[in-house]
Protein backbone atom coordinates (compact mmCIF):
# COMPACT_ATOMS: atom_id res chain seq x y z
CA UNK A 1 0.00 0.00 0.00
CA UNK A 2 1.61 3.10 -0.97
CA UNK A 3 1.93 5.58 1.47
CA UNK A 4 1.58 8.62 -0.70
CA UNK A 5 -2.27 8.13 -0.61
CA UNK A 6 -4.76 9.98 1.74
CA UNK A 7 -5.51 7.75 4.96
CA UNK A 8 -8.87 6.97 5.60
CA UNK A 9 -9.44 6.06 9.62
CA UNK A 10 -12.41 4.36 10.29
CA UNK A 11 -13.06 4.20 13.85
CA UNK A 12 -15.90 1.44 14.81
CA UNK A 13 -16.51 -2.11 12.57
CA UNK A 14 -19.97 -1.56 12.88
CA UNK A 15 -22.48 -1.77 10.36
CA UNK A 16 -21.34 2.25 9.08
CA UNK A 17 -17.83 1.14 9.36
CA UNK A 18 -17.79 -1.69 7.37
CA UNK A 19 -19.88 -0.05 4.67
CA UNK A 20 -17.78 2.73 4.48
CA UNK A 21 -14.73 0.24 4.08
CA UNK A 22 -16.10 -1.79 1.60
CA UNK A 23 -17.31 1.47 -0.14
CA UNK A 24 -13.34 2.66 -0.69
CA UNK A 25 -12.54 -0.92 -1.80
CA UNK A 26 -10.29 -0.02 -5.12
CA UNK A 27 -10.05 3.72 -4.73
CA UNK A 28 -6.67 5.61 -4.39
CA UNK A 29 -6.37 6.00 -0.72
CA UNK A 30 -5.39 3.67 2.11
CA UNK A 31 -8.27 2.31 4.66
CA UNK A 32 -7.34 1.88 8.14
CA UNK A 33 -10.35 0.45 10.55
CA UNK A 34 -10.21 0.60 13.85
CA UNK A 35 -11.64 -1.25 16.53
CA UNK A 36 -11.47 -2.19 20.48
CA UNK A 37 -12.72 -5.96 19.03
CA UNK A 38 -11.42 -7.77 16.10
CA UNK A 39 -14.82 -8.90 14.98
CA UNK A 40 -17.65 -7.21 13.55
CA UNK A 41 -20.94 -7.59 15.45
CA UNK A 42 -24.26 -8.57 14.22
CA UNK A 43 -26.03 -7.04 17.20
CA UNK A 44 -29.98 -7.41 16.12
CA UNK A 45 -28.98 -11.47 17.02
CA UNK A 46 -27.62 -10.84 21.06
CA UNK A 47 -31.22 -11.35 22.72
CA UNK A 48 -30.64 -15.00 20.58
CA UNK A 49 -27.55 -15.60 22.55
CA UNK A 50 -28.79 -14.09 25.55
CA UNK A 51 -31.89 -16.63 25.41
CA UNK A 52 -29.35 -19.94 24.40
CA UNK A 53 -30.75 -19.65 20.63
CA UNK A 54 -27.37 -19.12 19.09
CA UNK A 55 -23.69 -19.26 20.38
CA UNK A 56 -21.64 -16.16 20.58
CA UNK A 57 -19.08 -17.25 17.78
CA UNK A 58 -22.59 -17.35 15.51
CA UNK A 59 -23.20 -13.62 15.07
CA UNK A 60 -19.31 -12.28 14.57
CA UNK A 61 -16.96 -12.43 12.09
CA UNK A 62 -13.22 -10.99 12.69
CA UNK A 63 -12.57 -8.33 10.97
CA UNK A 64 -9.71 -8.98 9.15
CA UNK A 65 -11.49 -12.21 7.43
CA UNK A 66 -13.98 -9.99 6.28
CA UNK A 67 -11.70 -7.48 4.15
CA UNK A 68 -8.69 -9.97 3.75
CA UNK A 69 -8.77 -9.45 -0.34
CA UNK A 70 -8.95 -5.73 0.10
CA UNK A 71 -5.64 -4.53 -1.36
CA UNK A 72 -6.38 -1.36 0.06
CA UNK A 73 -7.50 -2.10 3.47
CA UNK A 74 -5.46 -2.26 7.08
CA UNK A 75 -6.63 -3.29 10.76
CA UNK A 76 -5.32 -2.16 14.48
CA UNK A 77 -6.89 -3.44 17.09
CA UNK A 78 -6.30 -0.95 19.34
CA UNK A 79 -8.72 1.73 22.15
CA UNK A 80 -9.31 5.04 20.80
CA UNK A 81 -8.70 7.73 23.73
CA UNK A 82 -9.06 10.89 21.42
CA UNK A 83 -8.26 12.87 18.39
CA UNK A 84 -6.25 15.80 18.23
CA UNK A 85 -8.11 17.53 15.43
CA UNK A 86 -5.18 20.41 14.71
CA UNK A 87 -2.19 17.54 14.68
CA UNK A 88 -4.94 14.96 12.44
CA UNK A 89 -4.30 12.03 14.68
CA UNK A 90 -6.34 9.35 16.21
CA UNK A 91 -5.14 8.90 19.96
CA UNK A 92 -5.04 5.00 20.67
CA UNK A 93 -3.56 3.11 23.64
CA UNK A 94 -1.55 1.62 20.83
CA UNK A 95 -0.38 4.83 19.85
CA UNK A 96 -1.35 7.58 17.35
CA UNK A 97 -2.25 6.50 14.06
CA UNK A 98 -2.10 10.16 11.48
CA UNK A 99 -5.50 10.93 9.02
CA UNK A 100 -6.08 12.63 6.51
CA UNK A 101 -10.07 11.71 6.08
CA UNK A 102 -11.59 10.19 9.30
CA UNK A 103 -15.03 8.92 9.99
CA UNK A 104 -16.20 8.34 13.62
CA UNK A 105 -19.10 5.43 13.60
CA UNK A 106 -18.49 4.58 17.12
CA UNK A 107 -21.74 3.14 17.54
CA UNK A 108 -23.84 3.41 21.01
CA UNK A 109 -24.01 2.55 24.15
CA UNK A 110 -27.04 1.93 27.16
CA UNK A 111 -28.29 4.62 28.65
CA UNK A 112 -29.64 4.56 32.08
CA UNK A 113 -31.02 7.98 32.46
CA UNK A 114 -28.90 8.44 35.32
CA UNK A 115 -30.26 5.58 37.79
CA UNK A 116 -27.20 4.57 39.66
CA UNK A 117 -28.92 1.21 40.71
CA UNK A 118 -29.55 0.44 37.17
CA UNK A 119 -26.06 0.64 35.93
CA UNK A 120 -24.75 -1.34 38.46
CA UNK A 121 -27.13 -4.27 38.87
CA UNK A 122 -29.16 -4.37 35.61
CA UNK A 123 -28.03 -6.45 32.46
CA UNK A 124 -27.75 -4.38 29.18
CA UNK A 125 -27.42 -6.13 25.88
CA UNK A 126 -25.06 -4.12 24.08
CA UNK A 127 -21.88 -6.72 23.94
CA UNK A 128 -21.14 -10.14 23.18
CA UNK A 129 -20.30 -10.36 27.00
CA UNK A 130 -23.54 -8.36 27.82
CA UNK A 131 -25.77 -11.02 26.07
CA UNK A 132 -23.45 -13.99 27.42
CA UNK A 133 -23.58 -12.91 31.20
CA UNK A 134 -27.40 -12.71 31.05
CA UNK A 135 -27.69 -16.21 29.19
CA UNK A 136 -25.67 -17.22 32.05
CA UNK A 137 -27.43 -15.40 35.27
CA UNK A 138 -30.66 -16.37 33.77
CA UNK A 139 -29.69 -20.42 33.46
CA UNK A 140 -28.27 -19.76 36.95
CA UNK A 141 -31.21 -18.47 38.42
CA UNK A 142 -33.58 -21.82 37.28
CA UNK A 143 -30.69 -23.96 39.06
CA UNK A 144 -30.76 -21.33 42.09
CA UNK A 145 -35.10 -21.47 42.38
CA UNK A 146 -34.67 -25.48 42.19
CA UNK A 147 -32.81 -25.74 45.49
CA UNK A 148 -34.50 -23.18 47.38
CA UNK A 149 -37.30 -23.67 50.14
CA UNK A 150 -38.22 -20.10 50.52
CA UNK A 151 -41.58 -19.37 48.29
CA UNK A 152 -40.58 -15.40 48.42
CA UNK A 153 -36.67 -16.17 46.91
CA UNK A 154 -37.75 -18.78 44.52
CA UNK A 155 -40.63 -16.21 43.36
CA UNK A 156 -38.08 -13.26 43.03
CA UNK A 157 -35.53 -15.75 41.15
CA UNK A 158 -38.24 -16.59 38.58
CA UNK A 159 -39.31 -13.33 37.75
CA UNK A 160 -37.75 -11.88 34.76
CA UNK A 161 -38.37 -7.83 33.92
CA UNK A 162 -37.63 -6.75 30.90
CA UNK A 163 -37.64 -3.08 30.41
CA UNK A 164 -38.13 -0.93 27.00
CA UNK A 165 -40.77 -1.40 24.70
CA UNK A 166 -38.57 -1.08 21.22
CA UNK A 167 -37.81 -3.67 19.32
CA UNK A 168 -34.78 -5.14 21.67
CA UNK A 169 -37.07 -5.56 24.29
CA UNK A 170 -39.93 -7.47 22.69
CA UNK A 171 -37.69 -9.93 20.63
CA UNK A 172 -35.68 -10.44 24.51
CA UNK A 173 -39.26 -11.00 26.24
CA UNK A 174 -40.56 -13.29 24.28
CA UNK A 175 -37.32 -14.94 23.36
CA UNK A 176 -37.23 -15.41 27.25
CA UNK A 177 -41.02 -16.66 27.87
CA UNK A 178 -40.24 -19.32 25.08
CA UNK A 179 -36.90 -20.25 26.65
CA UNK A 180 -38.47 -20.98 29.90
CA UNK A 181 -41.65 -22.33 28.48
CA UNK A 182 -40.91 -24.58 25.75
CA UNK A 183 -37.17 -25.64 27.10
CA UNK A 184 -36.22 -25.18 30.38
CA UNK A 185 -39.68 -27.04 31.57
CA UNK A 186 -38.29 -30.07 30.17
CA UNK A 187 -34.54 -29.82 32.10
CA UNK A 188 -36.37 -28.59 35.58
CA UNK A 189 -39.16 -31.75 35.50
CA UNK A 190 -40.68 -30.14 38.88
CA UNK A 191 -40.90 -26.13 37.37
CA UNK A 192 -43.78 -25.06 37.75
CA UNK A 193 -44.72 -22.63 34.74
CA UNK A 194 -47.33 -20.76 37.29
CA UNK A 195 -44.80 -19.61 39.54
CA UNK A 196 -42.97 -18.32 36.73
CA UNK A 197 -43.34 -14.27 35.36
CA UNK A 198 -41.94 -12.63 32.61
CA UNK A 199 -42.70 -9.05 32.81
CA UNK A 200 -42.13 -6.32 29.85
CA UNK A 201 -41.91 -3.01 31.20
CA UNK A 202 -42.94 0.24 28.75
CA UNK A 203 -43.44 3.79 30.18
CA UNK A 204 -45.84 4.71 27.22
CA UNK A 205 -49.24 3.20 26.56
CA UNK A 206 -47.73 0.98 23.40
CA UNK A 207 -44.98 -0.95 22.10
CA UNK A 208 -42.58 -0.75 19.17
CA UNK A 209 -42.87 3.12 18.14
CA UNK A 210 -42.40 4.37 14.59
CA UNK A 211 -44.78 0.91 14.02
CA UNK A 212 -48.29 1.55 12.84
CA UNK A 213 -50.84 0.97 15.64
CA UNK A 214 -52.41 -1.91 14.70
CA UNK A 215 -48.90 -4.03 14.71
CA UNK A 216 -47.81 -2.16 18.32
CA UNK A 217 -51.43 -3.53 19.51
CA UNK A 218 -50.36 -7.12 17.58
CA UNK A 219 -47.05 -7.35 18.97
CA UNK A 220 -48.62 -6.21 22.39
CA UNK A 221 -51.50 -9.16 22.42
CA UNK A 222 -49.15 -11.65 20.98
CA UNK A 223 -46.46 -11.67 23.71
CA UNK A 224 -49.56 -11.82 26.19
CA UNK A 225 -50.44 -15.19 24.19
CA UNK A 226 -46.95 -16.38 25.13
CA UNK A 227 -47.27 -15.92 28.95
CA UNK A 228 -45.57 -12.50 28.96
CA UNK A 229 -47.39 -9.48 31.08
CA UNK A 230 -47.19 -6.13 29.43
CA UNK A 231 -47.21 -3.49 31.77
CA UNK A 232 -47.95 0.24 30.13
CA UNK A 233 -47.61 3.35 31.92
CA UNK A 234 -44.85 1.61 34.43
CA UNK A 235 -42.11 4.16 35.20
CA UNK A 236 -38.55 2.90 36.95
CA UNK A 237 -37.35 4.38 40.15
CA UNK A 238 -34.55 2.38 40.76
CA UNK A 239 -33.19 -0.99 40.92
CA UNK A 240 -31.38 -2.99 43.79
CA UNK A 241 -30.97 -6.34 42.30
CA UNK A 242 -33.52 -7.15 44.18
CA UNK A 243 -37.00 -5.79 43.68
CA UNK A 244 -37.54 -2.81 41.14
CA UNK A 245 -38.78 0.03 42.24
CA UNK A 246 -41.44 2.07 40.55
CA UNK A 247 -41.92 5.86 40.43
CA UNK A 248 -45.19 5.57 42.07
CA UNK A 249 -44.18 3.83 44.79
CA UNK A 250 -44.98 0.40 44.07
CA UNK A 251 -42.04 -2.68 44.09
CA UNK A 252 -41.77 -5.91 42.06
CA UNK A 253 -39.29 -8.61 43.34
CA UNK A 254 -37.30 -9.97 40.73
CA UNK A 255 -33.62 -10.68 40.66
CA UNK A 256 -33.73 -10.28 37.21
CA UNK A 257 -33.29 -7.33 35.06
CA UNK A 258 -32.64 -6.57 31.44
CA UNK A 259 -32.75 -3.34 30.47
CA UNK A 260 -33.67 -2.90 26.76
CA UNK A 261 -35.22 1.07 27.42
CA UNK A 262 -32.46 3.47 26.37
CA UNK A 263 -29.73 4.02 24.13
CA UNK A 264 -26.82 6.96 23.36
CA UNK A 265 -23.86 7.50 21.66
CA UNK A 266 -21.05 6.89 23.63
CA UNK A 267 -18.92 9.20 25.87
CA UNK A 268 -16.30 8.94 23.65
CA UNK A 269 -17.38 11.66 21.62
CA UNK A 270 -17.72 14.12 24.46
CA UNK A 271 -14.28 13.69 25.66
CA UNK A 272 -12.65 14.36 22.17
CA UNK A 273 -14.38 17.76 22.02
CA UNK A 274 -16.64 17.22 19.65
CA UNK A 275 -20.20 19.20 20.59
CA UNK A 276 -22.87 16.70 21.32
CA UNK A 277 -26.91 16.84 20.93
CA UNK A 278 -29.63 15.00 22.02
CA UNK A 279 -28.35 11.17 23.42
CA UNK A 280 -24.97 12.22 23.26
CA UNK A 281 -25.20 11.95 19.31
CA UNK A 282 -22.81 14.54 17.16
CA UNK A 283 -25.22 17.36 15.12
CA UNK A 284 -23.52 16.60 11.74
CA UNK A 285 -24.23 18.50 8.20
CA UNK A 286 -26.50 16.65 5.61
CA UNK A 287 -23.28 15.93 4.13
CA UNK A 288 -22.70 13.85 7.50
CA UNK A 289 -19.39 16.54 7.88
CA UNK A 290 -18.77 17.99 11.60
CA UNK A 291 -19.57 21.41 11.14
CA UNK A 292 -15.78 22.72 11.28
CA UNK A 293 -13.98 19.95 10.37
CA UNK A 294 -14.64 19.20 6.63
CA UNK A 295 -12.48 15.94 6.94
CA UNK A 296 -13.97 14.95 9.76
CA UNK A 297 -17.33 12.92 9.01
CA UNK A 298 -19.62 10.98 11.47
CA UNK A 299 -22.34 8.38 10.94
CA UNK A 300 -24.54 5.89 12.51
CA UNK A 301 -25.38 5.86 16.14
CA UNK A 302 -22.96 8.68 16.69
CA UNK A 303 -24.41 10.83 14.43
CA UNK A 304 -27.48 13.23 14.92
CA UNK A 305 -29.38 14.38 11.98
CA UNK A 306 -33.11 15.09 11.26
CA UNK A 307 -35.03 14.54 8.29
CA UNK A 308 -38.70 16.16 8.49
CA UNK A 309 -38.18 17.60 11.55
CA UNK A 310 -36.86 14.09 13.46
CA UNK A 311 -34.01 12.66 14.34
CA UNK A 312 -33.18 9.90 12.26
CA UNK A 313 -33.73 6.23 14.24
CA UNK A 314 -30.21 4.59 15.88
CA UNK A 315 -30.71 1.75 13.26
CA UNK A 316 -28.58 -0.66 11.51
CA UNK A 317 -29.90 0.85 8.27
CA UNK A 318 -29.45 4.45 8.73
CA UNK A 319 -25.88 3.03 9.66
CA UNK A 320 -25.20 1.33 6.25
CA UNK A 321 -26.73 4.21 4.44
CA UNK A 322 -24.17 6.56 6.29
CA UNK A 323 -21.12 4.82 6.40
CA UNK A 324 -21.57 3.93 2.54
CA UNK A 325 -22.50 7.99 1.64
CA UNK A 326 -19.51 8.99 3.71
CA UNK A 327 -16.93 7.16 1.85
CA UNK A 328 -18.34 8.58 -1.36
CA UNK A 329 -18.22 11.86 0.08
CA UNK A 330 -14.60 11.79 0.60
CA UNK A 331 -13.69 10.54 -3.00
CA UNK A 332 -15.56 13.14 -4.05
CA UNK A 333 -13.87 15.61 -2.02
CA UNK A 334 -10.79 14.36 -3.18
CA UNK A 335 -11.37 14.44 -6.53
CA UNK A 336 -13.08 18.02 -5.97
CA UNK A 337 -16.14 17.36 -6.99
CA UNK A 338 -19.95 18.79 -5.36
CA UNK A 339 -20.99 16.60 -2.00
CA UNK A 340 -24.00 14.83 -1.90
CA UNK A 341 -26.27 15.38 0.95
CA UNK A 342 -27.62 12.22 2.70
CA UNK A 343 -31.31 10.97 2.08
CA UNK A 344 -32.73 7.99 3.93
CA UNK A 345 -34.25 5.01 2.21
CA UNK A 346 -36.59 3.91 5.06
CA UNK A 347 -36.31 -0.18 4.47
CA UNK A 348 -38.93 -0.94 6.27
CA UNK A 349 -38.79 -2.36 10.12
CA UNK A 350 -39.33 -5.86 11.44
CA UNK A 351 -39.57 -7.37 14.93
CA UNK A 352 -40.11 -10.96 15.97
CA UNK A 353 -42.39 -12.17 19.22
CA UNK A 354 -40.89 -15.81 18.93
CA UNK A 355 -42.23 -18.92 17.38
CA UNK A 356 -44.08 -18.18 14.41
CA UNK A 357 -44.83 -14.83 15.02
CA UNK A 358 -43.60 -10.85 13.98
CA UNK A 359 -44.77 -7.54 12.82
CA UNK A 360 -43.48 -6.24 10.05
CA UNK A 361 -43.56 -2.57 7.76
CA UNK A 362 -42.42 -2.64 4.24
CA UNK A 363 -43.09 -0.10 3.10
CA UNK A 364 -47.16 0.81 2.55
CA UNK A 365 -47.50 -2.56 3.32
CA UNK A 366 -48.27 -4.20 7.04
CA UNK A 367 -48.38 -7.64 8.60
CA UNK A 368 -48.23 -9.87 11.22
CA UNK A 369 -48.12 -13.56 12.04
CA UNK A 370 -46.17 -16.63 10.23
CA UNK A 371 -45.34 -14.52 7.35
CA UNK A 372 -43.97 -11.61 9.03
CA UNK A 373 -41.29 -14.23 11.14
CA UNK A 374 -40.63 -16.09 7.70
CA UNK A 375 -39.73 -12.46 6.55
CA UNK A 376 -37.86 -11.39 9.59
CA UNK A 377 -35.63 -14.93 9.18
CA UNK A 378 -34.72 -14.23 6.12
CA UNK A 379 -34.08 -10.88 6.31
CA UNK A 380 -31.33 -11.72 9.53
CA UNK A 381 -30.05 -14.18 7.69
CA UNK A 382 -28.68 -12.62 4.65
CA UNK A 383 -27.16 -9.75 6.86
CA UNK A 384 -25.71 -11.86 9.28
CA UNK A 385 -21.67 -12.08 7.19
CA UNK A 386 -19.95 -15.54 6.61
CA UNK A 387 -21.63 -18.69 4.87
CA UNK A 388 -20.99 -20.40 8.31
CA UNK A 389 -22.29 -17.84 10.48
CA UNK A 390 -25.07 -18.15 8.45
CA UNK A 391 -25.33 -22.26 8.40
CA UNK A 392 -25.17 -22.61 11.92
CA UNK A 393 -27.46 -20.00 12.73
CA UNK A 394 -30.09 -21.71 10.32
CA UNK A 395 -29.44 -25.19 12.04
CA UNK A 396 -29.63 -23.69 15.20
CA UNK A 397 -33.38 -21.80 14.30
CA UNK A 398 -34.42 -25.17 12.57
CA UNK A 399 -33.67 -27.27 15.70
CA UNK A 400 -35.15 -25.16 18.02
CA UNK A 401 -38.17 -25.04 15.74
CA UNK A 402 -38.31 -29.15 15.10
CA UNK A 403 -37.30 -29.94 18.67
CA UNK A 404 -38.04 -27.24 21.26
CA UNK A 405 -34.37 -27.25 21.68
CA UNK A 406 -32.14 -24.15 22.11
CA UNK A 407 -28.64 -24.97 21.50
CA UNK A 408 -26.23 -23.31 23.99
CA UNK A 409 -27.74 -23.55 27.29
CA UNK A 410 -24.32 -23.68 29.05
CA UNK A 411 -23.54 -21.85 32.47
CA UNK A 412 -19.82 -20.65 30.98
CA UNK A 413 -17.15 -19.07 33.22
CA UNK A 414 -17.26 -15.79 31.30
CA UNK A 415 -20.00 -13.15 33.38
CA UNK A 416 -20.93 -12.98 37.21
CA UNK A 417 -24.00 -12.02 38.74
CA UNK A 418 -22.00 -9.51 40.32
CA UNK A 419 -20.18 -7.92 37.73
CA UNK A 420 -22.06 -5.84 34.66
CA UNK A 421 -20.14 -3.07 33.40
CA UNK A 422 -21.40 -0.64 30.83
CA UNK A 423 -20.14 -1.99 27.48
CA UNK A 424 -20.26 -0.36 23.97
CA UNK A 425 -20.42 -1.21 20.67
CA UNK A 426 -20.18 0.66 17.09
CA UNK A 427 -22.90 1.35 15.02
CA UNK A 428 -25.91 -0.90 16.04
Amino acid sequence: MSSSLPRVVIVGAGFAGLRAARQLAGAPVQVILVDQNNYHLFQPLLYQVATAGVSATDIAYPVRAIFRRQANFSFRMATVTGVDFAARQVLTDRGPIPYDQLILGVGGETNTFGLQGVARHAFPLKSLDDAIRLRNHVLRMFELSSQSEDPAARAALRTFVVVGGGPTGVECAGALSELIRLVLVKDFPGLDLSDVQVHLVERMDSLLPGFPPQLSAAAAETLRRKNVTVDFGWQVQDYDGEALCLQDGRQLPARTLVWAAGVQAVSLLKQIGLPTSRQGRVPVLPTLQVPGYENVWVVGDAAYLEEAGQPLPMMAPVAIQQGELAAKNILCQLAGQPLQEFQYKDPGSLATIGRNAAVARINRLKFSGFAAWLVWLAVHLFWLIGFRNRLLVMINWAWDYLFYERAVRLITAQGTIESQPKSSTPDA
